[in-house]
């Protein structure tokens, strides 16, 4: 038992693939064999010689001493193995003393039980803090000195012979060493077993952190998709239900069947984008010509995405009684963009474009995108209302849930290293202008950079 550490004698050691563990486990067999080897052959000599008087409570006494000792290193060893059975440690040293207070009985019914001492030294400098151990050794050697001349006084006509005091005196002293060694080699064992425990728990908790890290990641990705994709599709949807209502109401039910069809077509849209979220693929406006090859060879997804955005900008805000132009430029020779890239300039458009139709109301917006060689540009200008950009910003959004679209795009530029710049003023009108770098290798381009680098190329030559 051990009143200070985890493993003591009897207990095994948690660093068991170590060289100090294996040793400690060979010094604890090695002890509790011999305290058991002593004590049987105390017990041997003590009936061999006939059990007459006082022998009998002797006896009796190193059975309750053999007991105590055992339940001890066996309570110790099953919570060693499983720290869920009864711990017995904090009665380590009542436990020692009892051994200890049997052992002294012992001794001064038979010599033979001196011996004991020995063992009884290494468990009392791994048990006792060693300001302690050292007195106990002292005293337990004064005691078998004492003993051995008690037992020995009327065949050595009652003089102190040298070898009884010199004998006990080598074993303390031989006993205080290996115990030390030992001491030495046990605390090796519990600061490498720390060491491992600290090392588990805190590749636990940086697991735990990462995970945290990567749900926060995907729940702001997720509130950045909702927001540019399905809840600008829902906003859509209602403002053009409440024109056909009123188209209805006023008799129109050509333009009220026109903007039901808008409707219809922006839930299909909404559909399929919902659906892609739980797919995990790339958005539908940017493989809507995975089907049709012609075209996917004759335009570049994204260009062909922003042209027909414009288009649906222009015919939406028509079905809303809004005269309003949207336009389309193409500046440069495409690229094949990754499809991270592509997904924030298609997202940025939606939600420049649903901005303007529903708020700026403007008469013309244009959407152009410019291939530039070392990089990759978006501007989308109205001359609508215009804004205070400073005012615009809000982390938390609306109480609502709207007002999330500035810090959403911000976001989507700055995961690819890019700027985001915004112009405006109340009556002039806004522009919103977004560069990505082609040549960002931490989003994995290497396709991007090559086709950048032969545009340039071309552009040089002769």
């Amino acid at each position: 038992m051990d009143g200070r550490a985890r493993t003591a004698p009897g207990g095994a050691s948690s660093a068991g693939t170590t060289d100090a563990a294996v040793i400690l486990r060979i010094l604890r067999v090695c002890l509790h064999s011999g305290f058991a080897v002593l004590l049987v052959v105390a017990v041997v000599r003590l009936v061999g010689a006939g059990l007459e008087g006082t022998d009998w409570i002797a006896a009796c006494l190193a059975l309750v001493l053999a007991t105590v000792y055992v339940l001890g290193t066996v309570l110790e060893k099953r919570h060693s193995t499983d720290p869920s059975q009864f711990d017995p440690r904090p009665y380590s040293r009542l436990w020692l003393g009892a051994v200890c207070l049997l052992w002294l009985l012992l001794i001064w019914a038979s010599a033979d039980f001196v011996w004991l001492a020995f063992p009884l030294f290494f468990l009392q400098l791994h048990i006792l803090p060693r300001r302690l151990a050292l007195p106990a050794i002292a005293l337990s050697t004064v005691l078998v000195v004492v003993a051995l001349w008690f037992h020995n006084a009327g065949a050595a006509g009652g003089a102190l012979q040298l070898p009884m005091v010199l004998g006990p005196m080598f074993g303390a002293a031989f006993a205080v060493v290996t115990g030390l060694a030992y001491r030495a080699l046990y605390l090796e064992a519990e600061n490498q077993r720390l060491a491992a425990e600290e090392l588990r728990r805190t590749r636990a908790e940086l697991a735990r952190s990462q995970h945290d890290a990567g749900t926060l990641a995907e729940r702001a990705r997720l509130a950045r998709e909702i927001h540019d994709t399905l809840a600008q599709g829902f906003s859509s949807i209602v403002l053009m239900g409440r024109s056909a209502e009123k188209a209805l109401d006023g008799g129109d039910t050509d333009a009220a069947r026109d903007r039901l069809r808008t409707v219809q077509e922006t839930a299909s849209a909404n559909l399929a984008e919902a659906r892609n979220f739980v797919r995990g693929l790339q958005p539908p406006d940017l493989s809507e010509n995975a089907g049709n090859p012609e075209a996917a060879a004759a335009e570049d997804p994204l260009v062909n995405s922003l042209r027909r955005l414009c288009e649906k900008t222009e015919t939406e805000a028509a079905a809303r009684g809004t005269r309003l132009r949207c336009r389309f430029d193409l500046e440069g020779t495409p690229v094949e963009l990754p499809n991270p890239y592509r997904t924030t300039l298609l997202r940025a458009a939606q939600a420049s474009l649903a901005n303007v139709w529903v708020h700026a109301k403007a008469e013309t917006a244009v959407v152009t995108l410019s291939f530039l060689g070392s990089e990759v540009a978006m501007d989308i200008y109205d001359d609508g209302a215009g804004f205070d950009p400073a005012a615009a910003v809000d982390p938390a959004g609306r109480p609502d849930g709207s007002g999330y679209g500035l810090k959403s795009l911000r976001e989507r530029v700055a995961a690819l290293a890019g700027s985001l710049d915004i112009e405006s003023a109340p009556g002039e009108g806004t522009v919103v202008a977004i560069r990505l770098p082609l040549a960002n290798t931490s989003v994995g381009t290497s396709p991007v950079a090559d086709s950048a680098a032969r545009n340039a190329a071309d552009r040089n030559e002769p």
